[in-house]
């Protein structure tokens, strides 16, 4: 019986000392570490306008103005609705589908998939007249597996300079300059590929749009 509460007093003490260490001590060191040196990312890369959070640079939002770069798609609408907004689901019925991720799921075989990319290719050409079919990038007709990707490749948004050009007032250099400066290189110069982050470019365009009309 006495090795017993020896034995109980021992994993009592040492589930007390891993609580205290695991559930105190490190998550509050680790947040204290992210706050002091990753202080803008881990309150979630936001991006702010006159102090009020209009994004984040790791999540894409559904751009449709012809004056903005439009993202990838996304079968989640990048959850820009709120509880009430209704989407149509795939009977045609209007319901909030709830902030989620993810993506179409379609298989090659399966005809939705090629119903939605004839949609999405029409929807484009129509906004930009002078680009030819064969010269879409795939990744503006391609959703991305979390459905919030904030990217598009540098050719997806150099096709995009002569419609935003037109309709924003802006000239083509300064949108391309302004897809220049917001394009992300490759991880270290050799993973991944370049690529635009969208939110952030239309962010620069607001801005000088707003400058010009002041």
């Amino acid at each position: 019986m006495r090795k017993l509460f020896v034995n109980l007093k021992q994993a009592i003490l040492i589930t007390i000392t891993m609580f205290i260490l695991c559930g105190l001590i490190y998550p509050f060191a680790v947040t204290a570490l992210a706050q002091g040196l990753l202080h803008h990312q881990a309150n979630g890369s936001l991006l702010e306008i006159n102090g009020k959070a209009v994004g984040s640079e790791l999540i894409g939002q559904s751009f449709s103005a012809p004056s903005y770069f439009w993202g990838r798609v996304s079968a989640i609408h990048y959850n820009v609705y709120t509880e009430d907004d209704t989407v149509p689901d795939k009977n045609g019925q209007l319901n909030y589908s709830g902030v989620t991720s993810g993506t179409f799921n379609y298989a090659p075989s399966n005809p939705e998939l090629k119903k939605r990319i004839e949609a999405d290719i029409k929807k484009f050409l129509l906004a930009n007249p002078t680009v030819k079919r064969q010269d879409i990038p795939a990744d503006l007709m391609t959703a991305s597996g979390s459905g919030l990707d904030p990217h598009i490749s540098v050719e997806a948004a150099n096709i995009q300079v002569k419609r935003i050009a037109l309709a924003s007032g802006l000239s083509e250099d300064e949108i391309e300059k302004i897809i220049e400066e917001n394009t992300e290189k490759r991880t270290l110069g050799i993973f991944g590929e370049n690529k635009v982050n969208v939110l952030m470019a239309n962010l620069t365009i607001m801005k000088k749009m707003d400058n010009k009309q002041q």
